[in-house]
């Protein structure tokens, strides 16, 4: 049967057969799979994305379940009693490690970026599990994500996300970053969402990779402590640790290629929760270390890039008052040109971003310019001008004068203050709006540029 159902949708005898699917209909493919000669949903969908957007509605989004609900959750490597739902504790992958490439020879990505190797989940230990689930070394990364409408994710991997082109293609890299290190993620497991739609544990793990990355700007840190790409200097390996320390006050591995060339760096995390709506911690190594020389490490130009002039340190400066009374820089430094909106809360580094209508969201950040205008700046995204209204953060082609916002010592602030408010804390795919007025949660908004 099997075969003789893998020959209909080559000849395209189901090849729509989203089409024909209602909601309603959906609700019998559970007893459908369950028949020895129906295929099961899964084989089934599998199939059928080959060849059609499967399971698209009208709108662009996806027909999805629900990822896990973790009520109290434990931190990954860091609990000391056993955890049995896997779908809440990252086991025994409990240590998440976003790892980045700086590629020269041959250059790949933007010249004044990192790009994206993958998201790993290592035990507690250092050792790692690797391709756990062959069932789901899909290799149509690319069509999942359109399917699901996620093309907003999928542009910033075509640019940030690449393979050396003497590796293949970069679908080909995103395809084995999936099958050997996102199938051993115990939390993205097909069980853990309630009505679990087929790969939308795909859609989720680049989602959060991207999320992720995206908070991990290691070109500025660096910058911002003087060390840029250079045909000639050289640095030792205690001021790169520091300065990539600096911002999230634990220590990242580097690693050097041709013995003293960096080319890679790991950031690690604990998770608590699942990977998919949990706080991910950063957390120092453990079982990982650097192995580039204590001095003389080169941080070559990718070709293309002009030298840059080192700088003593270009971070921007503290703020000399009390925080939250107005800018200490000059108006729209460094809120200019086109940047993303970094969100954090609680002091946690890594805590979502500003999405295109103004709302706080956990995954893919939106692209917002930001303008002089008198004594500060206003920012745009795609959906229109971004104001304060009736106290909440909004961008909207409806809002007809923009807000005029100020930065102090480096976060977004309005009426004096750099401090915003919310209700809650988003997770999984809410959206949560950002006030000015004060509610249970404090947060700021900081300028990353791209």
């Amino acid at each position: 049967m099997a075969s003789c159902t893998e020959g209909m949708l080559r000849n395209g005898v189901l090849k729509n057969l989203s089409s024909a699917l209602s909601p309603a209909a959906l609700d019998y493919i559970p007893l459908l799979s369950n028949m020895s000669f129906f295929p099961s949903l899964r084989v089934l969908s599998q199939s059928l994305l080959k060849y059609s957007p499967l399971l698209l509605l009208s709108s662009g989004t996806t027909l999805g379940g629900s990822p896990p609900t973790c009520s109290n959750p434990q931190t990954s490597c860091q609990n000391t009693t056993a955890v049995s739902d896997s779908c809440c504790f990252n086991a025994p992958g409990g240590q998440l490690l976003l790892t980045q490439f700086w590629d020269t020879n041959p250059s790949t990505g933007p010249t004044n970026s990192w790009t994206i190797h993958g998201l790993w989940p290592d035990h507690c230990d250092g050792t790692y599990d690797a391709n756990c689930d062959p069932a789901r070394a899909y290799t149509n990364i690319s069509a999942i994500l359109t399917a699901a409408g996620q093309t907003d994710t999928l542009n910033y991997m075509n640019t940030y996300w690449k393979n050396s082109p003497s590796s293949g293609t970069d679908e080909s890299l995103w395809e084995h970053e999936w099958e050997k290190h996102g199938t051993c993620i115990s939390t993205l497991k097909t069980s853990c969402y309630t009505n679990y739609i087929p790969q939308q544990e795909v859609v989720d793990f680049f989602n959060k990779v991207v999320a992720l990355f995206q908070t991990l700007p290691t070109y500025t840190w660096l910058s911002n402590a003087g060390i840029v790409p250079s045909a000639t200097a050289s640095y030792t390996s205690a001021e790169i640790l520091a300065a990539l320390k600096a911002p999230r006050g634990v220590t990242p591995v580097i690693l050097c290629a041709n013995t003293n060339e960096l080319d890679q760096v790991f950031y690690f995390y604990d998770v608590m929760g699942s990977v998919q709506t949990g706080t991910f911690v950063p957390t120092d190594p453990v079982g990982s270390n650097s192995n580039c020389p204590a001095t003389g490490v080169k941080y070559l130009l990718k070709s293309g890039s002009p030298a840059p002039t080192p700088t003593t340190n270009t971070a921007v400066p503290a703020p000399t008052t009390t925080a939250g009374t107005g800018p200490t820089t000059a108006p729209g430094t460094p809120f200019s040109g086109s940047g993303h909106l970094q969100v954090t809360e609680g002091g946690k580094t890594s805590n979502g971003c500003i999405i295109s209508g103004g709302t706080w969201y956990m995954g893919t950040c939106a692209t917002f310019t930001a303008t002089a205008s008198g004594e500060g700046f206003t920012l745009t995204s795609s959906k229109g001008k971004c104001a304060v209204q009736s106290n909440n953060l909004v961008c909207s082609s409806a809002v007809t004068t923009a807000t005029v916002f100020t930065n102090s010592g480096g976060s977004l602030a309005y009426a004096g203050s750099s401090t915003f408010y919310a209700n809650s804390v988003p997770a999984g795919n809410t959206q949560v709006t950002v006030s000015a007025s004060k509610l249970t949660n404090s947060l700021s908004m900081v300028w990353q540029a791209i």
